[in-house]
């Protein structure tokens, strides 16, 4: 079927088979030390307000001594010796000042507040990178729910080629169930190949999106804490809105960690409550485990500048509209993404209707 073919008496008795631009980093808040360290921030005559506050500090702001021997330091040295002189050496690492460049040059571009730059700077990268990531993981997943009827007839023949040739060589019930696998394995494996679908592909989306938070989420912290030059950090502590005015400052209200962790939560059990297939039991712990880290993030986002905690939260909101917009049949279309037996005309009512009786389930045997 589809040019996987079962395997031939001899196989079960042979060795296993092998299984086979325009835009440009930017020179982020360059110089914190040497030359333009020496030299200390210019300005130009005139210059005044936001964007004069963030070419001062594009133009070399000293830094603190300690950031400026770990950011020197490299893996090798004595400086990064521990904890602290890692995380120390991570935050003035390439892309962090890129993503400080970036932040930088939004902000002079539009001439937007702070807060706004870092709300809108959130829903560029969401859009912009992670999206079109989203779209290819929902495609592999879509061709992962088709293959399972043909895996499954294909594992119920394989299963009677098996038992035939056992009872002809006097297999074991142990040896059967060996060569059942190690052939299962490959043809679920020719399958994928045939496809191009394997599991694996679809977290791309992870191994981008994680790295891209954790660098963004840095360059806020320098921001914060006066690493990127004392004009940047006195923006900061008077460019928030509302109850965060200081983004240098953890927000004391806890509003936005607790909508943070809501928000998490609530990303979490809409992906779960979409699956149809069976769920695995690696899959649950995936599950429990984001649970946990939606949870945890809570009192983490108390404890840090504003900055970051608004960044997360504007990211986790985009990722939620993201998720949603994923559902949706026309855009799934325009997407390629191809359509499964577990689809729906009316995904946000099923949606709703799954969460209510998910935990009014829950509610009850409690």
């Amino acid at each position: 079927m589809g040019g996987v073919s079962l395997p031939s008496a001899e196989a079960f008795g042979a060795v296993p088979s092998s299984i086979p631009g325009p835009v440009r980093p930017w020179r982020a808040l360059r110089r914190h030390h040497g030359r333009g360290a020496a030299r200390g921030p210019r300005t130009r005559g005139g210059e005044e307000g936001a964007a004069g506050m963030w070419r001062l500090a594009r133009a070399g702001a000293r830094a603190p001594p300690a950031l400026a021997a770990a950011a020197g330091a490299g893996p090798g040295s004595g400086a990064l010796g521990g904890p602290e002189g890692w995380y120390e050496w991570a935050a003035q690492s390439a892309p962090v000042h890129w993503a400080e460049g970036g932040l930088a040059a939004l902000q002079e571009a539009t001439g937007l507040p702070c807060w706004a730059a870092i709300a809108g700077g959130a829903a560029v990268l969401r859009t912009a990178v992670t999206l079109p990531l989203a779209a290819h993981q929902g495609r592999l997943l879509a061709k992962l729910e088709n293959l399972q009827p043909e895996i499954k007839e294909l594992a119920q023949r394989l299963r009677y080629e098996v038992s035939v040739r056992g009872k002809q060589l006097g297999w074991s019930e142990k040896v059967a169930r060996f060569h059942f696998a190690k052939n299962m394995r490959r043809i679920v494996s020719e399958l994928y190949v045939r496809d191009n679908c394997h599991p694996f592909k679809a977290t791309v989306l992870l191994w981008v999106q994680v790295p891209m938070w954790v660098c963004v989420s840095l360059a806020l912290r320098n921001c914060s804490v006066g690493a990127c030059g004392p004009a940047v950090q006195e923006q900061f502590s008077s460019g928030g809105a509302l109850w965060f005015t200081d983004l240098t400052a953890p927000d004391s209200t806890w509003i936005l960690p607790v909508s943070l962790g809501l928000v998490n939560l609530l990303v979490v059990e809409i992906f779960a409550s979409q699956r149809k297939m069976p769920v695995s039991r690696f899959q649950r712990i995936v599950t429990h485990f984001f649970r946990a880290v939606s949870v945890v993030m809570i009192p983490i986002a108390a404890t840090v500048p504003s900055s970051m905690a608004l960044y997360w939260l504007s990211s986790s909101l985009v990722g939620l509209c993201h998720n949603l917009l994923l559902r949706s049949p026309a855009f799934r279309r325009l997407c390629c993404i191809p359509r499964t037996k577990s689809d729906s005309d009316t995904p946000y009512r099923d949606m709703v209707a799954a969460l209510a009786t998910r935990y009014s389930f829950r509610k009850q045997q409690h």
